[in-house]
C-alpha cells in the first residue's frame, strides 16, 4: 500500500490501524505487479526469503489487532456477498495455476470489512483483504467490485510481499521495526504512532517506487485474466478504471485513498482498455443487479454517513421525481430507507419500504431473499423474533439465515432447536468467532455450562486471542473437576486437549514478539 494511506485513516483505526498502516509501509507497494508473457516478466525475486508459512502468521498478528478494532463489522449479507466474489476469483486463480494448491491450503482467503466512508481496498500477507465499505457503496455493479479484489487476490498469489522483503533485505528489519514500535505506540497514543511510522516513508518511496509500478501492472493484468473465468464481466475492470480517473481528475478530498496506494498511469489505463476485445468493448456493460444494488445502499448506511445523510436518506423515496429513476435507483432507496428507518426506530416507516421492496424485487431470486433477511433483521430490533422463523421459512444453510434464526431462538429461549444448526456449521467453518458466541449462548441455555465455555474460548481462538482462550478453557478445566457427569467427562477431555494445542499456539505467538 502506498505510504500516503497512513495520513487517511487505514482500514480500521488505534492499534489495528498502527499495525496495518506500519506493516504497509513496511512492505512499500505492497499492491501489484503485471503478469507480461512469461519471457517479458521482470526479474522481482524468487520470494524465497518469506516462506507461506512465515507470510501466514505476519498475516494473523496483524488481523489480531484488526479482530480488537470496533471498527471491524461482521455484517452477514455483505461478509457473504464480498466474500462469494472473491472465493470465485480464488477458484478461478487456482484453475489458471496462478494459485498453487500450497498456496492455498496455508493461506486464510478472508476478506475483513471496515466501517469506513473512504473508498479503499487493500491486501495483506497470509491472504487476508480489507475491504472499507465505502468501496462497496461505490461501485455501480459486482463486476467493478470483482476487478479490485482481483487486483488484491493477484498481490497475494505473485507473491508481491515475499519478492519485495528479498529485493530490500537492507531496509526491512528497519521497516518491521517500525511496524512494532508504531504499534506499540499507538496502543497509548494513535497520534504518536502515526508520527513515528511517518519516519519510514522516505526510505519506503525512495526504493520501492519502480518496483511497485511493477507490481501495480502485474496485478492489474493478472486480476483481469480473472474475470471471465470466474464468471464476472471483463468490462467492469475497465468501468472500475474509468471511475478511478474521473474521481482521480476531480481535486481528490480524501475518499479516495485507493488512489494513492495504487495511483493510476496513462500506461495501465490504456494496458487494459487494449485487453478489452473490440466485441466486449462495443457491447454494453452489464447491467447492476438488484441484489447489488441493495448491499451497495447497505454498505453506505452501515459506514456511519453521518445524521443529514442519513436523514436524505430517509426521505429520498418520496422526493420529486423518484417515480421516474431506474429500477435499481429506487430499489436502493428504499433498501437505505427502511435500513435508516430501522435504526431510528420508525418501524412503520420501516415497514413501508419494505413492502416498497418486495414488490420490485418479485421475480428476482437474489434480490428478494436480500428482502428476507432484512425484513428478520428489522423485526429483531422491533423486538419481534416470533417472526423471524416465518420470514425465513425457506430452508438455508447459508450463513445470514442461521444468523438471524439462531439470534430469534434464542431470544424465544429455544437454543437448543439451533444447537444442531450451529455445530454443524462450525464443523465447516471453524473460525466463525461470531457463530461460536452464538453456539456458547445456546448451550448456556441448555444449562451446559461446560460446553458454554468451550464454545467461548472456541471464539477466542477464531480471532487469534490465544491468552483469553487459555483463560477460559482452564476455567472449563475447573468446572469439569466439580462434575461427575459422563458427558461432563468427554467435554472434559476435549478442553484438555483443546487446551494444550492451544497453549503451543500462544508460545508459537510470544517467540514472534
Amino acid at each position: 500500500m502506498a505510504v500516503q494511506k497512513i495520513k487517511q485513516n487505514l482500514p480500521l483505526r488505534r492499534c489495528g490501524q498502527a499495525l496495518a498502516a506500519s506493516f504497509l509501509i513496511a512492505i512499500g507497494g505492497l499492491q501489484a505487479l503485471p503478469m507480461y508473457a512469461q519471457s517479458a516478466l521482470p526479474t522481482l525475486g524468487d520470494g524465497l526469503a518469506l516462506t507461506t508459512s512465515a507470510e501466514r502468521r505476519i498475516g494473523d498478528s496483524i488481523i489480531r489487532e484488526l479482530y480488537r478494532d470496533p471498527d471491524y463489522i461482521d455484517d452477514a449479507p455483505l461478509q457473504e456477498y464480498v466474500q462469494g466474489i472473491f472465493d470465485q476469483l480464488v477458484q478461478a486463480a487456482r484453475a489458471r495455476g496462478e494459485l498453487t494448491p500450497e498456496l492455498q491450503e496455508r493461506f486464510a482467503w478472508h476478506i475483513l470489512l471496515g466501517r469506513d466512508r473512504s473508498v479503499n481496498a487493500f491486501a495483506l500477507p497470509g491472504g487476508y483483504m480489507g475491504v472499507h465499505l465505502g468501496l462497496i457503496g461505490v461501485v455501480t455493479s459486482r463486476d467493478e467490485l470483482a476487478s479490485v479484489l482481483a487486483h488484491e487476490l493477484s498481490h497475494v498469489t505473485q507473491r508481491h510481499i515475499a519478492r519485495l522483503i528479498a529485493q530490500q533485505q537492507r531496509s526491512t528489519p528497519l521497516m518491521i521495526g517500525a511496524m512494532v514500535l508504531g504499534a506499540l505506540a499507538a496502543s497509548k497514543s494513535p497520534n504518536a504512532g502515526q508520527a513515528l511510522m511517518v519516519g519510514g516513508q522516505a526510505l519506503a518511496v525512495q526504493n520501492q517506487l519502480n518496483f511497485s509500478r511493477d507490481m501495480e501492472r502485474e496485478a492489474d493484468r493478472v486480476g483481469y485474466s480473472l474475470m471471465q473465468p470466474a464468471g464476472f464481466a471483463p468490462q467492469g475492470f475497465v468501468s472500475m478504471f474509468d471511475k478511478l480517473q474521473q474521481a482521480n481528475r476531480l481535486n481528490d478530498n480524501g475518499s479516495w485513498p485507493y488512489l494513492r496506494s495504487h495511483p493510476l498511469t496513462t500506461e495501465r489505463m490504456a494496458d487494459m482498455h487494449a485487453r478489452l476485445p473490440t466485441a466486449l468493448a462495443q457491447a454494453p456493460s452489464p447491467l447492476p443487479t438488484l441484489e447489488h444494488a441493495m448491499l451497495a445502499a447497505r454498505a453506505r448506511v452501515l459506514a456511519r454517513p453521518g445524521v443529514d445523510l442519513l436523514r436524505q436518506w430517509m426521505a429520498e423515496p418520496q422526493s420529486t421525481g423518484f417515480a421516474s429513476r431506474a429500477p435499481t435507483e429506487k430499489i436502493a432507496a428504499w433498501y437505505a430507507a427502511a435500513l435508516v428507518h430501522a435504526q431510528a426506530g420508525e418501524w412503520a416507516g420501516a415497514e413501508r419500504n419494505l413492502e416498497q421492496l418486495r414488490a420490485a424485487s418479485a421475480g428476482h431470486a437474489g434480490a428478494a431473499r436480500q428482502v428476507r433477511l432484512l425484513a428478520a433483521e428489522i423485526a429483531l430490533q422491533a423486538g419481534k423474533p416470533e417472526q423471524v422463523a416465518a420470514l425465513l421459512a425457506s430452508p438455508s444453510r447459508a450463513r445470514p439465515e442461521l444468523l438471524l434464526r439462531s439470534q430469534a431462538a434464542l431470544r424465544l429461549e429455544q437454543g437448543a432447536e439451533v444447537t444442531g444448526a450451529l455445530e454443524t456449521w462450525l464443523v465447516e467453518h471453524p473460525q466463525d468467532a461470531t457463530l461460536w458466541q452464538l453456539l456458547a449462548q445456546a448451550w448456556q441455555q441448555q444449562g451446559q455450562r461446560l460446553r458454554a465455555i468451550r464454545a467461548e474460548a472456541e471464539a477466542q481462538v477464531a480471532h487469534y486471542d490465544y491468552a483469553a482462550a487459555i483463560d477460559r478453557f482452564k476455567a472449563g478445566q475447573d468446572l469439569a473437576r466439580q462434575s461427575s457427569a459422563a458427558a461432563d467427562y468427554i467435554e472434559a477431555s476435549i478442553i484438555d486437549t483443546r487446551l494444550r494445542a492451544v497453549q503451543s499456539l500462544a508460545r508459537e505467538q510470544a517467540l514472534e514478539r
